[in-house]
């Protein structure tokens, strides 16, 4: 069997790997060409995929990459892992997903199966994209070809999230298509959850993200609420998480980042006033994620006042720029938030990340592009007037830092367990 997988970041890449090793012919299609000349070479662009898988499958055979998206008439099954942000105005932008439709649609052929990945609201794959593939190939889904919905599950960094043996829900637009969909993923994947819809499929991406975004709202609002009981936040979760049942623990942070949590929630938020809903509990677990950032320029504000130090004119280095600790993914970071609003008030700004050496080109903050992290020596971080954290990498020598600076904004409870001096770290 032969695939195509088209869009090949932090969802496409893995599942093209782990396809192909499973015996399953993969052609990956992006219009990036340096993804394709990356993987044409045999190197990873994505620091926790390895280049030797990438290039023993290319050595194999068994994984290709083109930018040219008319190949897909070659292959029996096109998997769509393109992305899905939010606009400016904070509604569901699907061009990513409509614009590929138009430019498949002419090339694909009968019996064709297209699944969708990318997060998304209900409705999007049986009206949305349906109709731009049967408006662009004349041919009609569920009889001509093959429509489902599978949610993307990839968490990177995580060792435990492996694609082989994340379940995975799929949905198709009728039980034929259904059927297409769990044969094909059943050649590399080894438990399968179908539904009764794509529809099902979709609200299911988005509830187990909604689930993550308000929980995650509440220990910032209980962070907030407990520091002004001068009760550290940490500890109550460190021994809330005891309890063998009933309690999942969730952790503060300066605000959220991914291609996920901040995203999916208003896709439903979007979609049900459609139906006439409001939803009030999403959108305010929303605002309390949305203000974190302030909240942690204000602690920082008040710690170089007691140092008797201005935001205005200070040196502030920002500690990580992945949006996850361990992980070169810096998609929504809440960093590029605290960056901006740092330099709003004047103060002179850097970061440090030993996973993004330089700043990637980005959607929302294409300001920053080509910025590089800082060294990681004494000379270089004592200089800072304050160093915030914002990411907590392992690779990160906490000890080193508490040695070189004196003010530390620490928004990841990273520096619970190092030697420090009173007043040197303010947990933010």
């Amino acid at each position: 069997m032969k695939i195509g997988i088209i869009g090949l970041g932090y969802v496409g890449l893995p599942l093209s790997l782990q396809f192909a090793r499973s015996g399953v012919e993969v052609l990956g299609l992006d219009i990036d060409s340096r993804k394709i000349e990356a993987i044409a070479a045999g190197k990873s662009y994505i620091k926790h995929i390895a280049s030797e898988d990438v290039a023993q499958l290319i050595k194999e055979k068994r994984f290709s990459a083109s930018d040219d998206l008319t190949r897909v008439r070659e292959v029996e099954a096109v998997v769509i892992c393109v992305p899905t942000p939010l606009s400016k105005n904070r509604e569901p932008d699907i061009s990513y997903v409509l614009k590929t439709a138009e430019s498949i649609a002419p090339h694909i052929v009968k019996g064709t199966l297209i699944v969708l990945e990318s997060t998304t609201y209900p409705g999007t794959t049986d009206v949305d994209l349906r109709n731009v593939l049967e408006e662009g190939s004349g041919l009609t889904a569920g009889t001509d070809f093959h429509l489902a919905f599978s949610p993307e599950r990839e968490d990177p960094g995580n060792p435990q999230s492996v694609v082989a043996t994340i379940p995975k829900v799929i949905g198709g637009y009728t039980p034929k298509c259904l059927e297409k969909a769990v044969t094909l993923y059943g050649k590399a994947l080894k438990t399968l959850v179908p539904v009764s819809s794509c529809r099902a499929a979709e609200a299911t991406k988005l509830l187990e993200n909604i689930f993550r975004s308000v929980n995650i709202a509440l220990v910032n609002e209980l962070k907030l609420i407990y520091d002004a009981m001068d009760i550290d936040v940490w500890e109550v979760i460190n021994a809330a998480k005891t309890k063998p049942f009933g309690y999942m623990a969730f952790y503060p942070g300066p605000g959220l980042g991914g291609h996920c949590i901040p995203i999916d929630p208003f896709y439903l938020t979007w979609k049900a006033r459609e139906y006439g809903h409001h939803t009030k509990f999403i959108e305010l677990a929303g605002e309390i994620n949305t203000s974190m950032p302030e909240h942690v320029i204000n602690r920082l504000s008040e710690a170089l006042n007691a140092k008797k130090k201005p935001v205005n004119g200070s040196k502030v280095l920002v500690l990580g720029l992945a949006y996850k600790p361990n992980v070169d993914d810096d998609r929504e970071s809440p960093s590029y938030i605290l960056l901006e609003k740092l330099k709003e008030r004047g103060a002179e700004v850097s970061y440090y990340d030993p996973y993004v050496p330089i700043v990637p080109l980005t959607r929302e903050h294409a300001q920053w592009a080509g910025t590089k992290s800082v060294d990681w020596n004494q000379e270089t971080i004592a200089a800072y007037d304050t160093v915030l954290i914002s990411t907590n990498h392992k690779d990160v020598d906490y000890q080193q830092l508490a040695d070189w600076c004196d003010c530390i904004i620490d928004t990841r409870n990273a520096m619970s367990e190092i030697s420090t001096s009173q007043g040197q770290v303010w947990k933010a």
